[in-house]
C-alpha cells in the first residue's frame, strides 16, 4: 500500500526534528518536543514509532549509513590514502561525539541493528586503513579495528568534559600523527 504524500512528509520531519533534539539533548529528547517541532502531534509520532528505540534506530540507523556512504565514496575516489582515512576518521569522530548516547540505547536494546551497522563501519574503516598502510601513509603494524577503537575512546574521554568536541580534535590529530 503506497504512503500518503501527507505521512511521508510527516515521518521526514520526524527523523529530522529527532535527529536535532537528539544531538542536541541526548536520547532523552523529549519526543513531544520533537512532534511539536515537526509540527505533528504526539499521536502521529507514535503512530510512526511506537518506541523511543524505533525513532532512535531510525536516526541512528540513517547517520550510520551516510558515514559508511562517505568511506566507500573515500574509498572509490583514490586519491592520497592518508588524507582519505584521515577525514574519514574525523567524520567517524563527529559522528560518536554527536550521537553518543543513541549508540548506547541501540546496543543495550534485544533484537537490535547495531551489530550490523558496527560490522559495516569497521569494514569501511578497516578498507581505509588498509589502503593507507598500502600506501605507507600509516605504520606497516596499524590494524584497522585498533584505529575504530581509538577514535572510540577519544570520544569516550570527553563525553563530559566542558568543550570536548575541541579536546577531541586535539586528541584525533594525536592519534593520526602517530599512526
Amino acid at each position: 500500500m503506497p504512503v500518503r504524500a501527507d505521512a511521508r512528509r510527516n515521518y521526514e520531519r520526524l527523523v529530522e526534528q529527532a535527529r536535532v533534539a537528539f544531538a542536541e539533548f541526548g536520547v532523552d529528547a523529549s519526543l513531544d518536543e520533537i512532534a511539536r517541532r515537526a509540527g505533528v502531534a504526539s499521536g502521529t509520532l507514535y503512530r510512526h514509532f511506537p518506541t523511543r528505540l524505533d525513532l532512535i534506530e531510525v536516526v541512528l540507523g540513517g547517520q550510520v549509513a551516510e558515514l559508511v556512504a562517505r568511506g566507500r565514496a573515500l574509498l572509490a575516489a583514490g586519491g592520497d590514502a592518508g588524507d582519505a582515512l584521515a577525514t574519514w576518521l574525523r567524520a567517524a569522530l563527529t559522528h560518536a561525539l554527536t550521537y553518543r548516547g543513541l549508540a548506547a540505547a541501540v546496543m543495550n536494546s534485544a533484537g537490535n541493528s547495531a551489530a550490523a551497522w558496527h560490522a559495516e563501519m569497521f569494514e569501511v574503516g578497516t578498507a581505509l586503513v588498509d589502503r593507507a598502510r598500502a600506501s605507507g601513509a600509516v605504520g606497516a603494524d596499524v590494524a584497522g579495528g585498533d584505529v575504530l577503537r581509538l577514535v572510540g575512546a577519544v570520544a569516550w574521554a570527553v563525553r563530559d568534559v566542558e568543550d570536548g568536541d575541541v579536546r577531541a580534535g586535539r586528541m584525533l590529530e594525536i592519534v593520526l600523527k602517530g599512526l
